[in-house]
């Protein structure tokens, strides 16, 4: 059953193969939109021989531990043939319910592991490997009734506990993840950009939101302003390093940064002959009606609180885990235009201030960790943008698109997609922090989402090797053609200063990296004609 949150007050201001996942920290170059940008790639610790105990990490050495820490099974899966996909979905589902089980059992306990490490391996992670064996036994039976079984699954059950890398209080964080993939940027061609005061030349932010170039090894647009790694934020007060708010469960200080300390990292990428420089907006409303729950029906489909947090949903009512394609398509929508009923849904964000939900004691709520006091968005923009290299085509009904990683804290950022900026500054992007905005400035998280598919697939195993990010020149990669990419903007009045959080899995403390969104296409033939001749003729359309 679908469990749902109460809807805010009117007065509220409101997922590499087995053989190559890396195991050891390094420091790496991803292209990005147009640029390149250093960031941190990490695999998670928890990787060791079946039936072992996994290998610290050696950062983690003498330092408090934060979380758990499991290799997202999910990512190394990405070829499930399709009569066992279904089986596998629920596997890796009951997989992130034990790490959640799990967490809680280590934060109960995390006192008396401290002073007794033995314990956690006795009463968190034995356990625990032990469930994740039999889980992942269970998925290559599956997949070897179907084909063939995959080669050292066995490897990924073991996790690990590790530090939380942002509570050292290191200043800034990785900025320039662009992200609102617009044509100059995230206000970079919004005004004045060269002094940090980007402006919004149509109030609604961006003039294209043109490729985003996010997203690890696959290849990245360069229509998007991207920025590089400027570290120079200086990090709030990180007080004793330990989680703040949530109960613990983050975020913390550390996790937030004064947006006017950060330097402007948006560039306007180029356009080609040829490009599709065209926009279409679709408006579905801001969730003003209320639509919560903790499902994710691309993912989990068929599980109940398959997510472990709450999302707001915009567009396309009927969606829940149990929503078929037939359902969408003859579900109700909050869009203007009747003949978009696509699904658009992202985690909540909330308010740190004691005001409790009445999720408190629900799944995806209190239950799983996400407390506070839910904020409906005082703006939602979803622009659907050309390809700066050519024109786009029709995206095919009932895509599935994911863009960012719920797990981007244990996973490392390859898949991370987060960008988080403020009204007036949106040509300063954040991807590992959230952004303190100046008095009557607001808080602003957009997705730009994946922009090439593969021309046959509306779904895939892991989710994302049916769509991918432009390369950098523009160009899709090999096999994969330009669609029209959705470009989605969410601003948020909240109070100035720390005290706001996206909700998480429990074990990924709420760290504005995880920031991710879903999208399920369910534009009627005739409106999505209209949006790819909109897009490729130039024009601007609603």
């Amino acid at each position: 059953m679908r469990r749902t949150a109460r809807t805010p007050r009117t007065s509220r201001k409101k997922r590499s193969s087995l053989a190559n996942r890396a195991i050891a920290a390094s420091a790496a170059l991803i292209l990005g939109g147009g640029g390149l940008v250093a960031v941190n790639v990490y695999a998670s610790a928890g990787e060791g021989p079946s039936g072992s105990p996994p290998t610290p990490r050696a950062q983690d050495a003498g330092r408090q531990m934060s979380t758990i820490d499991c290799p997202d099974a999910g990512n190394e899966l990405p070829d499930v043939p399709e009569q066992a996909r279904g089986e596998v979905d629920r596997e890796l589902a009951a997989m992130d319910t034990q790490i959640t089980e799990a967490y809680r059992q280590f934060a109960d306990r995390k006192e008396q592991i401290s002073q007794d490490p033995g314990l956690a391996e006795n009463a968190v992670l034995g356990p625990l490997r032990n469930k994740r064996t039999a889980s992942l036994d269970r998925i290559g039976i599956a997949i070897g009734r179907a084909g063939e079984r995959p080669a050292g699954i066995e490897g990924l059950a073991g996790c690990s506990l590790r530090a939380d890398d942002s509570a050292s209080g290191s200043p800034g964080g990785d900025t320039g993840n662009g992200g609102n993939g617009a044509n100059g940027g995230a206000g970079g061609n919004g005004g004045n950009g060269g002094n940090g005061n980007g402006g919004q030349d149509d109030g609604q932010g961006q003039d294209q939101g043109q490729n985003q170039g996010q997203g690890g090894d696959q290849g990245q647009g360069d229509n998007q302003g991207q920025g590089e790694n400027q570290g120079q934020g200086d990090g709030q007060d990180p007080g004793d390093g330990q989680d703040q708010g949530q109960g613990g469960n983050g975020p913390e200080p550390s996790d937030f940064v004064d947006i006017q300390s950060v330097q402007p990292n948006v560039q306007r990428p180029r356009q080609r002959r040829g490009a599709s420089r065209g926009t279409f907006t679709t408006d579905c409303g801001r969730n003003e009606n209320g639509k919560f729950n903790p499902d994710n029906v691309i993912v989990a489909p068929g599980v109940s609180n398959g997510a472990h947090h709450m999302h707001d949903y915009i567009g396309n009512q009927a969606n829940d885990a149990f929503a078929s394609d037939d359902d969408l398509a003859n579900g109700a929508t909050t869009c203007r235009n009747q003949g978009d009923r696509s699904t658009y849904y992202w985690p909540v964000l909330r308010l740190q201030n004691g005001q409790d939900e009445d999720d408190v004691n629900a799944d995806g709520g209190g239950k799983d960790q996400n407390t506070g006091e839910i904020q409906t968005p005082s703006q939602v923009t979803l622009k659907f943008v050309g390809s700066p290299a050519g024109k786009v085509t029709a995206m095919p009904r009932f895509l599935r698109i994911i863009t960012g990683d719920a797990k981007a804290f244990t996973n490392g950022d390859a898949n991370a997609n987060a960008s988080w900026s403020c009204t007036g500054f949106e040509n300063r992007q954040l991807k590992d922090k959230y952004p303190i905005c100046p008095e009557g400035s607001k808080v602003v998280r957009t997705f730009a989402f994946q922009n090439c598919w593969d021309g046959q697939n509306t779904d895939s195993a892991n989710h994302r090797t049916h769509v991918a990010f432009a390369q950098p020149g523009g160009r899709c990669p090999n096999g994969f053609r330009a669609v029209p990419q959705l470009v989605q903007r969410i601003v948020y009045d909240v109070p100035p200063g720390p005290g706001f959080a996206v909700d998480s899995f429990p074990e990924q403390l709420h760290k504005p990296i995880t920031d991710h969104g879903d999208f399920i296409n369910v534009f009627d033939q005739r409106l999505m004609k209209t949006m790819v001749r909109c897009i490729n003729d130039g024009r601007r359309c609603r």
